[in-house]
Parts: C-alpha cells; structure tokens; sequence
C-alpha cells in the first residue's frame, strides 16, 4: 500500500513513543510510504521551532525520513479544497504518489475521509483500514 503521512503524524512519530512511531515503524517495513519536500519542509521546521530540537537532531531525522521515503512533486489541485492551503500540498502529494490512504490527525484533513478515491484517517484508525 502506498501512503501519506501528514507532517503532525511524523513528528509524532519521532518525538513520542506511542500509536504514530509504532504506525510509522510498522508502515516503513510493509508499505511505502510517500512524501514531498512540503513535507519535510515543514517537518524540519516544526520541530526546530515548536518543540525546540536542534540542528543536529533535525537534519538526523530528516535523513531517517529520505532514506526511508519516496519523494515526489505535489501535483497543483484543480481549485482550494482544504481551509488551509498547506492541506492541499498534503493531497496533492498523495495524488502524484497514487496513494491508497492519508495518515492525519489534522481535523481539517480527516473532515473529508476521502478525496479522489484516496482514504483520510486517523492514525489509531490505520490498523483496521490495513484490514481490509
């Protein structure tokens, strides 16, 4: 399976241990997982700023994430879906990387469920949706 973990996930995953870091760890064995530079943009950037990591800390996990990760390109939406536009890099990203699902806990994103055929859930949701 293909999947988008939006950036509040993978911080989660990499600054707690809990339901996201076990998601993550599970998903980087048996899916791929997809990402832009968006989102490890914005992930470098949160947490150096919001949870204060450092620079060292910060470029290590992002070079986790790169060779964990396929990077592509958004694709531009049609018209604004989401009330906060960085939302639609998220589903832009998922789109060019025909993606089955979006990991989020972004309310925002989850409001949705589903955009273009591709599913918006939850992280405690995933392993249910894997299921299926």
């Amino acid at each position: 399976m293909r999947i988008v973990f939006d950036t509040n996930v993978l911080i989660a995953a990499f600054i707690s241990h809990g339901v996201c870091s076990e998601l993550f760890e599970h998903c980087v064995r048996c899916h791929k997982i997809i990402a832009s530079k968006f989102i490890l943009t914005e992930f470098s950037e949160k947490l150096t700023t919001k949870f204060k990591s450092s620079k060292c800390e910060v470029n290590k996990a992002t070079q986790l994430l790169l060779s964990r990760l396929v990077i592509v390109t958004p694709l531009d939406l049609e018209k604004p879906v989401c009330r906060d536009p960085k939302d639609d890099f998220i589903l832009g990203t998922a789109l060019q990387g025909k993606c089955q699902c979006i990991i989020s806990g972004d309310k925002d994103l989850l409001i949705l469920k589903k955009y273009k055929g591709i599913d918006i859930i939850p992280p405690q949701d995933f392993w249910k949706y894997e299921e299926k």
